[in-house]
């Protein structure tokens, strides 16, 4: 799709970019998407998903869908920020958008908006706390105006484990939860005084009297970023003495991950943790480069220490998210289910703890297509103690999805599950992509990216060949296969020996 440039927001102009062929899933058919040179991938395929229809899509031009009925709302209503401009601009610099249902211009129903914490952090390290209070502001308007009869908004952050990264703030530690304290405190303030100001102007303000409780605690003391605190305490006193109610009952949350935060190239979402340092692409994730860079280590030293048996990346689970999650809870309006720390009840199996420094390989293949990594990680005896599954340039929500069931795989043989059950529940397991196996000689065809995993698992660590070669059809057609259409004659039973391979080779005859 071409759109000429007198056509495009005047923030688009002069901005490089390329295309690109994306689809929000391996299923689907790709689309073209024109977006800016510095976006990778994950945002096209992001933008794919956001942008309505199957037609070829431009960046600039699927925001102007949205941002022009917004803009041209606020006109009607006497506003006179302009929030056409702030709304391109917030994009373009990858500090914020909305979600799904913006994009879709069906916004009834909780629209919500991210802003993106490492895009507000500027060389020095100095956190723009003036843009960032701008930034929410203009998202409790655009909202306001996308959907005017909507009460409960959701104004949220995300990645804040890459902002506290390139910090050089440990996720796990004091100081991080109170700089997420006074973020979250800071989000708060803007966003119900930008409330207050939308109820000035449109009426239907929830509550009549001058200013409101104060339902939200003030920032920690000891915040490790300049000026943060100060402009947190600023922005909740502006919200408590407002002369007139907020318009909504709700403005901020924190959610999960989605497309959204695929788009801006947000790590992780919300205020969760670092999963991995590693990226799909098998190279270091951003934050983890960050994380590096602010505590002065080389790449080459950061591989020493590994080698050493060390890790110079820290990474947490769910005790720190939890312990995060408890720390801006106070401040916000909604917040997904507390993570709760994995607790062992007495008597449960124990884990046996991988070496530090440990063999293992890494596998390159691709399924039909669909380029993947297999990495192992090996206890002293030989035998398999974890897997990661890396994939190349599938969706955001694809590969997390896959990065857990490979932990979930890890947590299951350290603890004592044998590998031949893993093998039994996922070979032969049918979506897409799948087909022909290129880069490895021991798996000829796979009917998924976990029929492959566990095929080529079971040929190099049980030294299985006794797996029947995979039948590959269309993912929309299982159970419709052309086995599955041939009744079982009399001593027309499976050669396989696996109690798994004899279900599946049975079939019922029809009258």
């Amino acid at each position: 799709m071409k759109t000429a440039r007198s056509q495009l927001h005047r923030t688009w102009h002069g901005v490089r970019m390329r295309r690109a062929e994306a689809a929000p899933d391996p299923d689907a058919a790709p689309r073209l998407v024109t977006l800016p040179a510095t976006w990778d991938d994950t945002s096209a395929a992001a933008l794919a998903a956001l942008a309505p229809g199957a037609a070829p899509v431009t960046l600039a031009a699927a925001a102007a869908a949205w941002i022009d009925p917004i803009a041209a709302a606020a006109r009607e209503a006497g506003m006179e920020t302009p929030l056409a401009d702030r709304l391109h601009r917030l994009l373009l610099l990858r500090r914020g958008a909305p979600t799904a249902a913006v994009w879709a211009l069906d916004a009834a129903d909780a629209p919500g908006f991210v802003l993106n914490l490492p895009a507000f952090l500027e060389d020095g390290g100095v956190f723009d706390a003036a843009g960032f209070a701008e930034a929410v502001e203009t998202a409790v308007f655009a909202l306001s105006f996308a959907a005017p009869s909507v009460r409960d908004i959701d104004i949220g952050f995300a990645d804040l484990a890459g902002l506290l990264a390139a910090l050089g703030v440990d996720y796990a530690s004091d100081a991080a939860r109170d700089l997420a304290r006074a973020l979250a405190c800071l989000l708060r303030g803007h966003a119900d005084a930008a409330s207050c100001a939308v109820a000035a102007l449109l009426g239907a303000a929830r509550s009549s009297a001058g200013g409101m409780a104060a339902t939200w605690p003030e920032p920690p003391a000891n915040v490790p970023v300049r000026g943060l605190r100060e402009a947190a305490v600023t922005a909740r006193q502006a919200a408590l003495s407002a002369a007139i109610g907020p318009r909504h009952r709700a403005t901020t949350a924190i959610d999960h991950a989605g497309l959204t935060e695929a788009l801006l190239g947000a790590e992780t979402g919300g205020i969760a943790p670092a999963f991995s340092p590693v990226s799909a692409a098998g190279g270091l994730t951003r934050a983890a480069r960050a994380w590096l860079a602010a505590e002065a280590v080389s790449t080459e030293a950061a591989l020493a220490n590994v080698l050493a048996g060390g890790n110079p990346l820290p990474v947490h689970g769910a005790a720190a998210h939890a312990a995060m999650h408890d720390a801006v809870a106070p401040y916000v309006h909604a917040m997904p289910p507390r993570p709760v720390p994995m607790q062992v009840p007495a008597g449960a199996a124990h884990r046996r703890d991988l070496p530090a420094r440990r063999a293992g390989y890494t596998q390159k293949a691709a399924v039909g297509g669909h380029k993947l990594f297999v990495r192992t990680g090996e206890y002293d005896d030989g035998t398999l103690g974890e897997v990661v599954i890396a994939l190349h340039k599938e969706g955001a929500a694809f590969r997390g999805l896959m990065d857990n069931f490979a932990l979930a795989v890890s947590l299951g043989l350290q603890h004592g599950v044998p590998l031949e059950r893993f093998v039994e529940a996922f070979t032969f397991t049918r979506f897409g992509p799948a087909g022909v196996v290129e880069g490895d000689p021991a798996v000829k065809k796979a009917t998924s990216l976990l029929d492959y995993t566990f095929r080529h698992l079971a040929a190099n660590y049980l030294g299985r060949r006794d797996l029947p070669e995979a039948e590959i059809e269309d993912a929309d057609t299982v159970g419709d296969g052309a086995r599955e259409q041939s009744p079982l004659l009399p001593l027309d039973l499976p050669a396989e020996a696996s109690p798994r391979a004899r279900r599946r080779g049975l079939r019922v005859v029809g009258k």
